[in-house]
């Protein structure tokens, strides 16, 4: 561009000296058809040539008869420099360089001497045609001429060595000119801000206005792409700053747009494109580059819609930027509009823009509408192979990928190291370390495994697919390993949960010659998770610090998510809430599972009302995150919020958000809206089945899940052993001892899988209810393995319901050992001593567990009432309204005991004085939850509790007599299983 700027003026006159007018080839096209009458017309060779220059300019060069009468013509006739030099400029201009550059060497062969135009123009044409090692013979010829020092060679040559990359010729070359113009300065500016430091393109900026060399708009920008690299927003503003002073922001608008942009300011470079829109001057395909370049999508996509209301028409670059969106977006309903907007403007043909069409079908899991626009290219190039089966690849279809990948060679298109990157992630999807294998050996065969890049992708391959000797082998013999190699290794020691080795590659990186960058520490903060160590993920964090990398949103998304991890939730929300974070909906995904992992379920619900008042969309990961926190707290109304929302963002059909909604109805205490969210979910897989069965589980419904189970294996969906725990726990529930022992028995017999510890905790837990302990400890000790605290506490449990001193005793001796910090085994036994009247023992264990430091966590209910959830703890007289509750609970309580209530007071241990023990059953947790939702729901009404520990005997009994005496429902999750309550009766039969 710069050199086009500075030359133009110097070969105008060439065309005032023409001898044949060219105003009847301007103002007369129909004489185009005739060129041959004009060329017999001819009579001396400046004309002649004069009408070669303007033919090829006008596009009539490749017509034969015309070519053959200008070769004839011209062998007959004497050339002179020039016309020769008329000739290489056409060329040049009309970007055909290597014919200008034929013609320089005929003109060479004939033995007429280039001047300083003919060398311009050839310089010229050896940048166009990227032609280094012409340009440096045509320079050495230059050089013998003397004219090296003339200000217009000397611009080319500087705009030729850096354009080609040879950026200290093109130094050597600018230092000799004596004399620099601001076309000079300008060539030297663009090729350091391509190609060499980009802090080195704004010295020579500031150096040439020190010269007293006052900057064009094309100084600026030249400028632009050395500021973008730096990605510093200061230098940003400061030369948004010098091009409103000079008066070119209109001129420079769309390299603004793109500076900002790649700035990470999208707001400003969003305040500039607004400023300029009104002119209709701007570009609307930078702004839409510059969104998507950061991950906005969505804004993206409104500029589309925008561009359709306004009726702009569009250009390449604005549809390749919102087929981008579209696919990173899998808005597969937008990217079938803007392939709709493709074909009315009639460029579907061009390959750049059907490439990105075919990635957006792919990418959206329509692969066969992808492969059927493939198949109707007429051409298929390399670019658009390797893109189809990267975007299958990203798609979840490796399979596929690697069938097209069959198929490109079957057309004898060869594939190039893109590919071969492209294609290894499928072997890593499919776990096959033979088909990666086989990769590689075609990449040796056809000479492809030399560049660093894929064999940066073999090492990645062989480490996800578990082979470490074959990777560590490859990384050694990587004759230069860079930052991205090293990272590849320790994510893929990360990812095979082996920490140490990954800290261990680190370390050895931090004692080579390369410096960490942010994806190293995006890998390596998961390997600090892994060993559940905030210590060493705090040293790694001032490590960040001290790099610089605090900036990058993936560094800190990886931060967020190691503190989460390793329990300092608080550490998260302050860098999170308090730090210069910019939220996006990974960190507020981050910090919902995390609030989740800390047991701070209305924390994370909270959350996600915060992230969406913010404008930030949630996404399908969101819903999986925040369902888990309304399941928890079985929390119905907000439940029906998220669905509500799942609906209008278009994730009711992906099946990791329906297999959540399935659970999160069950848990709520709605398993009719499970059976229909599980029956509307079109593309079922075995974890949808097994959330099904675990729904009616808890619920009691035992006969569902069996019949359930039953169905799921007529249809052939895959059981696993969660599918077998599930219908255990069903059995369980529900008192189904035969049919328990039927299924336990066919997961080995039939299904070939082998039970472990919880299903073996789970057939101790269903043959204790009914009191088969000879059973239970034959079947403990034909174990294969030996029994954990989940066996020995099923057993305590057991022990429990039937008073079985004895076995208790020998459980709590295994539980002490398994357990010794788990106080709710003591209670159990001590409840035990007290049901069968050993008194002094049931107060030993409780002194015994007082002088061992160990508290029993305190039984906790809580209610959902207009959408907010109270909390009761056993004992609270804190609430407003306990004044009115206790009024209302004894008038419960005479009306219950009229009909027949007896409080149970066996359920209070014998040190609590007897006057005393009344009032603590009244103060239960779940009582206190049930009279305030009688207080403030509308009557007929169903009542949700959840209580964190398993009803005792006495709240049971109660919570009967009050569904019987006020006539309404009552549903109670506790830490075991669903309790509904209706009419005096509860749904377990008592048998929980």
């Amino acid at each position: 561009m710069s050199s086009k700027h500075v030359l133009q003026p110097r070969f105008f006159h060439a065309l005032s000296t023409c001898s044949v007018n060219p105003s009847p080839f301007v103002n007369k096209p129909d004489l185009f058809s005739y060129p041959l009458r004009l060329l017999y017309k001819c009579r001396d060779l400046k004309s002649l040539l004069q009408i070669h220059g303007l033919l090829v300019v006008s596009g009539h060069k490749q017509d034969y008869a015309i070519t053959t009468h200008l070769m004839n013509s011209q062998s007959s006739t004497n050339p002179t420099v020039f016309l020769y030099n008329s000739i290489i400029r056409a060329y040049t201009n009309e970007k055909k360089h290597e014919e200008a550059l034929k013609m320089y060497h005929v003109m060479l062969k004939e033995g007429f001497q280039p001047d300083k135009y003919t060398f311009t123009f050839a310089v010229k044409a050896c940048t166009g045609a990227l032609d280094l090692q012409e340009g440096v013979l045509i320079h050495e010829n230059i050089s013998r001429r003397g004219l090296e020092c003339d200000v217009f060679i000397g611009t080319g040559l500087v705009d030729m060595y850096g354009k080609l990359g040879d950026l200290g010729s093109s130094r050597k070359v600018f230092d000799k000119m004596p004399k620099r113009d601001v076309a000079a300065w300008n060539v030297m500016i663009a090729g350091l801000s391509q190609n060499a430091d980009p802090l080195e393109a704004l010295g020579y900026f500031k150096c040439m206005q020190q010269c007293d060399i006052l900057p064009d708009s094309m100084s600026l920008m030249n400028l632009i792409p050395a500021v973008s690299r730096l990605a510093d927003v200061d230098i940003c503003r400061f030369l948004h700053c010098f091009v409103i002073k000079k008066g070119f922001n209109e001129v420079l608008s769309d390299g603004l747009i793109d500076m900002y942009s790649k700035c990470q300011d999208v707001d400003a470079a969003r305040q500039v494109f607004d400023r300029q829109r009104r002119n209709k001057d701007v570009s609307w395909g930078t702004m839409m580059a510059g969104y998507a370049h950061n991950g906005y999508f969505i804004e993206v996509l409104e500029l589309f819609d925008c561009m359709k209301r306004e009726k702009i028409k569009m250009k390449k670059a604005s549809l390749v930027s919102s087929l981008l969106a579209a696919s990173e977006l899998r808005d597969i309903s937008k990217g079938k509009n803007i392939h709709e907007c493709a074909i009315e403007q009639g460029i579907t043909l061009d390959v750049s823009v059907v490439t990105p069409i075919i990635t957006m079908f792919a990418t959206c899991g329509e692969l066969e509408k992808a492969k059927a626009l493939l198949w109707g290219l007429q051409e298929r190039d390399l670019v658009t192979w390797s893109a189809i089966i990267a975007a299958s690849v990203q798609s979840g279809y490796p399979g596929e990928a690697l069938s097209l990948f069959r198929d490109m060679q079957s057309e004898h298109c060869k594939p190039n190291e893109i590919t071969i990157r492209s294609i290894l992630p499928a072997c890593t999807e499919l776990s096959s370390l033979r088909l990666g294998k086989s990769v590689h050996c075609y990449a040796v065969k056809v000479n492809l495994d030399y560049d660093t890049s894929t064999l940066t992708a073999l090492v990645s391959m062989y480490a996800k697919c578990g082979s470490f000797t074959e990777a560590v082998v490859l990384f050694n013999r990587m004759p230069c390993k860079d930052v991205v190699a090293w990272t590849v290794l320790i994510n893929g020691y990360v990812q095979m949960g082996d920490p140490y080795n990954a800290i261990d590659i680190f370390r050895k990186l931090s004692l080579s010659e390369v410096r960490p960058d942010r994806g190293t520490m995006v890998a390596l903060l998961p390997a600090c998770t892994l060993l559940h160590d905030l210590n060493l993920g705090s040293c790694v964090h001032a490590l960040i610090l001290k790099c610089g990398f605090d900036f990058d949103s993936h560094v800190k998304n990886a931060l967020l998510d190691m503190y989460v991890k390793c329990g300092s939730i608080s550490s998260a929300e302050f860098m999170f809430n308090f730090t210069e974070f910019k939220k996006d909906e990974i960190s507020w995904n981050t910090m919902i599972a995390g609030y989740l992992l800390s047991g701070l379920a209305k924390y994370a619900i909270s959350a996600f009302h915060q992230m969406k008042s913010e404008n930030v969309w949630p996404n399908a990961v969101t819903m999986v995150s925040v369902l888990p926190a309304v399941a928890y707290l079985a929390a119905l109304g907000e439940g029906m919020v998220v669905h509500a929302c799942i609906f209008r963002f278009g994730f009711q059909a992906t099946r990791v958000v329906g297999n959540s909604l399935i659970d999160m109805y069950a848990k709520c205490g709605r398993v009719d809206y499970s059976e229909k969210c599980f029956d509307e979910l079109k593309n079922k897989d075995t974890v949808s089945w097994n959330a099904m069965i675990a729904g009616y589980a808890i619920h009691g419904q035992g006969d569902s899940a069996i019949a359930l189970f039953s169905l799921m294996q007529e249809n052939q969906v895959g059981v696993n052993p969660v599918s077998f725990l599930s219908v255990l726990c069903a059995c369980k529930h529900a008192g189904l001892i035969e049919e328990g022992k039927e299924v336990f028995d066919s997961m080995c017999r039939k299904h070939h899988l082998i039970p472990d510890l919880e299903h073996y905790a789970c057939m101790v837990d269903l043959l204790g209810r009914s009191g088969l302990f000879d059973e239970i400890m034959d079947l403990i000790k034909g174990m294969p393995m030996e029994p954990d605290a989940g066996v020995w506490g099923a057993l305590l449990g057991a022990c429990r319901m039937h008073s079985n001193v004895h076995l208790a005793e020998v459980a709590l001796s295994y539980l002490v050992k398994h357990e010794p910090g788990n106080p709710a085994h003591y209670v159990v036994l001590s409840s035990i001593y007290a049901h069968s009247g050993r008194w002094d023992d049931a107060w030993k264990t409780k002194l015994r567990l007082n002088d061992m430091g160990l508290k029993k966590s305190p039984g906790c209910s809580w209610v959902e009432v207009n959408n907010r959830v109270h909390a009761f703890r056993v004992g609270d007289q804190s609430h407003p309204q306990f004044e009115s509750m206790c009024t209302l609970w004894n008038t419960l309580l005479d009306k219950m005991e009229k009909i027949g209530y007896v409080p149970d007071r066996s359920c209070v241990l014998h040190d609590v004085e007897e006057e005393d023990k009344e009032i603590f059953l009244y103060n239960h947790s779940e009582r206190l939850a049930i009279t305030f939702a009688l207080l403030n729901t509308e009557a007929g009404s169903t009542i949700h509790i959840v209580k964190n520990l398993r009803a005792c005997v006495d709240c049971h009994t109660a919570t009967k007599f009050i569904t019987k005496v006020t006539k309404r429902k009552i549903t109670v999750r506790d830490a075991t299983r669903f309790h509904h309550f209706k009419d005096g009766i509860c749904s377990c039969k008592d048998y929980w």
